[in-house]
């Protein structure tokens, strides 16, 4: 919470006095502590129910002995493992705490006080914390059916914008967009403008005209994409994701990243889940499910909902969201408000286990009188 009056303000970042930090899912032991209860399930953090596959956890468990030593700087086997993935040269790729920590690269790389960014209302809310941080200008543009509307953000590009950011899908409405108009536009920025299309969610998605935007790096020199292992392969708790670029653009954010920014366990369970397919199938198996689960359950209760393709899936509840969430949290179901991300009647609910669905369905409707 912020500290009124606090008299280090006046000597910070110029973004930073009206700059608000970003807000986590409660955890489960916080929850109990606080309502004195037991038991409770949480479906707020986008996480996978299945946590990492067995390879992963035998790589972590292996990395005890070395606790001692620093992690590999610059990464190199999972470098290479990341470039044969997807056929590029190693030098392509960037590793962060978190793909997080790769957005936060680019903003202190590419944006300045007098620069601008871009973005879709309802977009992921690091972006504008990002921005802000380092004393640029966001341009937020109106969405369009709660997704990016590529039309009003291409209006907003001028030139003063740096970095345009593009979430596909979309974190927290579980929107996407094709191949083609985001083709279509990425070809129409500037050089002079960085385009970062953010994939956290992409493992998930069963679109056929869903793009790997990987692969068009050789189209778009201006283009950096951002991946993580904290969705799909289970590593949230690690922290660790990558950026992936024309090696010139790597090499500027390389300058400002952090030394041992990935720590060593996080490094060898992610080189390991990268040849762990059945894990990821699955992970996305029971994702499908469990989205249809969901969707249904909402159906029955008579509640709209977004369509998504990510992990998670975002319900309108018709009324505010704030009393109905403080009830299901008393009920021991930890979903996510959506207010500040302007959808105050919003709960986004994570994709669970089965029974950890149900449960959540069966709360809501004795929360709703249903």
């Amino acid at each position: 919470m912020p500290i009124p009056d606090n008299p280090f303000l006046a000597f910070t970042a110029p973004g930073l006095p009206g700059l608000h930090p970003y807000v986590p899912g409660k955890p489960i032991s916080e929850l109990e502590r606080e309502l004195g209860i037991r038991d409770s399930i949480k479906l707020a953090s986008n996480e996978n129910p299945l946590g990492p596959g067995s390879k992963a956890r035998a790589a972590f468990t292996a990395a005890m002995p070395d606790l001692g030593r620093y992690p590999d700087g610059g990464g190199c086997e999972l470098h290479r493992a990341l470039a044969e993935r997807h056929s590029l040269d190693p030098a392509a790729i960037t590793l962060g705490n978190g793909s997080n920590d790769v957005l936060d690269l680019v903003a202190r790389t590419f944006l300045r006080p007098g620069a601008e960014s871009v973005f879709s209302e309802h977009a992921f809310a690091v972006y504008p914390i990002a921005t802000q941080a380092v004393g640029a200008t966001a341009r937020i543009a109106p969405a369009r059916d709660y997704g990016h509307d590529l039309d009003a953000m291409g209006a907003l590009v001028n030139r003063h914008t740096r970095v345009v950011w593009i979430a596909n899908p979309n974190n927290p409405t579980g929107t996407w967009l094709p191949a083609a108009s985001l083709r279509t536009f990425l070809a129409s920025l500037p050089a002079t403008c960085i385009a970062v299309v953010d994939e956290a969610y992409s493992e998930y998605v069963q679109a056929p005209d869903y793009p790997d935007t990987s692969t068009w790096l050789d189209a778009f020199p201006n283009l950096i994409v951002t991946r993580t292992f904290s969705k799909v392969h289970g590593l949230a708790a690690l922290r660790i994701g990558y950026g992936i670029s024309d090696p010139r653009i790597a090499e500027l954010l390389n300058r400002v990243r952090q030394p041992f920014n990935v720590n060593t366990p996080a490094q060898l369970a992610a080189l390991a889940a990268l040849g762990d397919a059945d894990h990821v199938r699955d992970s996305v198996t029971l994702n499908d499910a469990g989205l249809a689960q969901l969707a249904a359950g909402f159906d029955h209760l008579g509640l709209s909902y977004i369509p998504s393709v990510g992990n998670f899936i975002t319900v309108d509840l018709g009324r505010p969201a704030g009393p109905v969430d403080r009830d299901l949290l008393r009920a021991g179901c930890i979903a996510r408000r959506l207010a500040n991300y302007g959808l105050p009647s919003h709960l986004r609910v994570s994709v669970g286990l089965a029974a950890e669905n149900a449960r959540f369905l069966a709360a809501l409707a004795s929360v709703l009188g249903k």
